[in-house]
């Protein structure tokens, strides 16, 4: 099933994070018509042209519902999970594998497990690196479903990990 966006509305782009909608254009590309959707990244001033025929195959989605909120919660609190005990670089690149699939459970999923293996012991940089974006990712997600600054998704953050997984924006 495809999905359509309206101007103005927010969605979610793989890896990317949430953009808005700012137009719906027709260009002539090797002489056939395409429309395009036209989206701003919301925390930089990138922009995004996706073709309307290819958002499923890019992954581009809306943002989850306020109602789904609290089932992304409930996966960051789950603790009884089997961490990869492989090595960080292939763990890294499973992880990375995970955020470009754009699914929030997804995301969260590489929080919660690179915050447990946090807990255990050090991450390599490529990890922190990864833990901070699957962060900003989620971070940025639930504070536009939720209609709720980005600091009170911190403040969750910090209730269910600890003080160190909470600290503001991950771009600070």
């Amino acid at each position: 099933m495809e999905a359509t966006f309206e101007v103005g509305e927010k969605a979610v782009y793989p890896a990317q994070g949430v953009a808005e909608v700012t137009g719906i254009e027709t260009k002539e590309i090797s002489g056939n018509q395409e429309q395009f959707y036209m989206l701003r990244v919301l925390d930089s001033a990138k922009k995004i042209m996706i073709p309307v025929s290819k958002v499923v195959s890019v992954g581009l989605r809306h943002v989850i519902p306020a109602t789904q909120v609290e089932e992304v919660y409930e996966l960051l609190r789950e603790r009884d999970v089997v961490l990869d005990q492989t090595t960080w670089n292939r763990r890294y690149r499973r992880y990375l594998e995970k955020i470009k699939t754009g699914a929030i459970e997804d995301v969260a999923e590489v929080m919660r497990d690179l915050c447990i293996l946090k807990m255990e012991k050090p991450l390599s940089f490529g990890e922190r690196k990864m833990l901070d974006t699957a962060r900003h990712l989620l971070v940025q997600e639930l504070s536009v479903s939720e209609n709720v600054d980005e600091d009170a998704i911190f403040a969750n953050l910090r209730e269910i990990f600890g003080d160190d997984e909470g600290e503001g924006p991950a771009e600070a």
